[in-house]
């Protein structure tokens, strides 16, 4: 597919657009430079609408968007549970974890880990988040972006990857988050508007032009297996999505690592003007998430009628682009773009966050601020070409790249969320103790990967996850330290939250009870 002159017009304009509304809301009073707490954590000052759409345009890239489309084309509906349980997730985050972490006034979460552990913990956990997020997350952002790309302009991979990197560097370089966050209301609305426009331009079509009801009617009729939320042991993808342990097993392990203790995540609120603040932006992001598998999963469900021999499961979502008339292809073209950009934007900053605030400050403390923002510039740059590097060895051969990406974080988040859940909940977690969790994880998931092939990784998250406690427990035990010294004193946190917090709150869980009970 290649795009006409209009759809690259109305693209370029967008790109250009974007960059120079960027350096506009990034400019600085005369006579102010730009320190670490304006880089890194936008002066503090993030309103609940940045906070929320910024939560959004940093998960839903080209992992979600392609990858999850492409699952959705796989499986069916039932990869939505990734994004419905988000929206729980997020709701406890919001109510137990932020207030921990914004009364710690923290930049990062390894810094958390110091302030509650020791030393040790924090620079393991930097080191360890720096090459996840390098390795794992930047690499997938741009191959599968590069591939989209690719796909819809016929634009070569590497250059697909070079284009995308440049791009989220010209808009956030300079601002850092506060450039990411206040544009990123822009990308979300561009992703929503497009998504949604793409789902309903497929289901009209499978409806013979009906409308998207009757589409949708046909497809839950002809493909009824690909409405089925909780799959069954005889399904081919039990593997993938095992049952009943989508509500109550490993995936909120997953999620509660993802959202509450991933550090690009959650730096959007670690930037609020205040906990409340932090809150109300937590809550809109989770009414986004509710949304998210009628932008992300539908279209791939929707490609299984429309265009049933696909090599990869991945190119369902470039591939119905080509249904797009001429104009709204553009606008639909730069709706990816924008996810993929604003991930990567995203990233980056985190990966400069964690590596100038917790390895390089530690190790020349005496510099400026304007050399540490200095450090965090370079570190962003470098992140991105190392990761352009390494895109296509390691994911040029998955066909579901999106599962690929789950399997291999589930060797580590059991025990980032047995270290964060115990250091926040339980005084007696010793430094010893929280390590022991954390690095036992991979060793633990790596056993059960060998030893027990057919056990489900979601299943084996949360089994990994309850041994971590066990064993951190038993460690901190044994050095009968009592209470630890750095321990959170949660009598002095207040979890209060407002009534339009706890309404919200309310409706999120009613809503997904309804989603469940009509697709189970």
């Amino acid at each position: 597919m290649q795009l006409e002159t209009l759809d690259i017009a109305l693209f370029v304009t967008y790109v250009l657009a974007l960059i120079g509304i960027a350096w506009w809301v990034s400019r600085e009073k005369q006579g102010h430079e730009k320190d670490t707490n304006d880089y890194f954590l936008a002066g503090s000052s993030l309103p609940w609408w940045a906070i929320g759409a910024s939560l959004i345009a940093a998960n839903i890239s080209a992992e979600q968007i392609i990858g999850m489309s492409g699952s959705g084309y796989q499986i069916g509906l039932a990869i939505a549970s990734y994004e419905w349980m988000a929206a729980i997730t997020l709701i406890i985050v919001g109510k137990f974890f932020l207030p921990i972490f914004l009364k710690n006034k923290i930049y990062t979460m390894p810094q958390f880990l110091e302030q509650r552990y020791d030393h040790r913990v924090r620079k393991v956990m930097a080191v360890f988040w720096l090459g996840v997020y390098v390795f794992v997350n930047l690499t997938a952002v741009l191959w599968l972006g590069a591939l989209a790309i690719n796909t819809i302009a016929g634009v070569d991979l590497i250059y697909g990857m070079i284009f995308l990197g440049l791009f989220s560097l010209a808009y956030s370089l300079y601002g850092g988050l506060k450039a990411v966050a206040l544009t990123d209301i822009i990308q979300v609305v561009l992703l929503v508007a497009g998504g949604l426009f793409l789902s309903y331009t497929a289901l009209n079509l499978i409806g013979d032009g009906q409308g998207p009801v009757q589409g949708f009617a046909t497809l839950t009729t002809q493909l009824p297996e690909k409405f089925d939320m909780i799959l069954s042991e005889d399904n081919p993808h039990y593997m993938d999505l095992p049952g009943i342990s989508v509500l109550i097993g490993g995936m909120w392990i997953m999620n509660l690592s993802y959202w509450g203790f991933n550090q690009y995540i959650i730096q959007r609120a670690l930037a609020a003007k205040d906990v409340h603040e932090a809150q109300k932006g937590i809550a809109f992001a989770a009414f986004l998430k509710l949304l998210m598998p009628l932008i992300v999963v539908m279209p791939g469900i929707a490609a299984v009628l429309i265009v049933p021999d696909l090599a990869k499961p991945d190119q369902a979502y470039p591939s119905l682009m080509t249904l797009m008339p001429v104009g709204l292809k553009g606008i639909i073209f730069a709706a990816l773009v924008a996810a993929i950009v604003s991930s990567l934007a995203s990233m980056t900053n985190s990966v400069s966050t964690i590596f100038t605030m917790d390895i390089y400050k530690d190790r020349f403390p005496d510099k400026s601020q304007h050399h540490y923002v200095a450090v965090g510039r370079i570190v962003s740059v470098s992140a991105l070409i190392i990761a352009m590097i390494a895109a296509q060895p390691l994911l040029g051969q998955f066909d579901q790249a999106f599962q690929y990406i789950q399997e291999f974080t589930g060797f580590f988040t059991p025990g980032i969320c047995a270290l964060f859940l115990l250091g926040m909940f339980w005084k007696k977690t010793t430094p010893n103790g929280g390590l022991g969790a954390a690095l036992g994880s991979f060793l633990l998931s790596l056993i059960f990967w060998y030893a027990w092939p057919g056990l489900p990784f979601i299943d084996r998250v949360g089994l990994v996850f309850l041994l971590c406690v066990a064993l951190a427990v038993i460690i901190s035990m044994l050095e009968n330290r009592g209470h630890h010294e750095k321990a959170v004193e949660l009598g002095d946190v207040n979890f209060a939250t407002t009534n339009g917090f706890n309404v919200a709150s309310v409706a999120v869980v009613m809503i997904l009870i309804a989603f469940y009970t009509i697709w189970w």
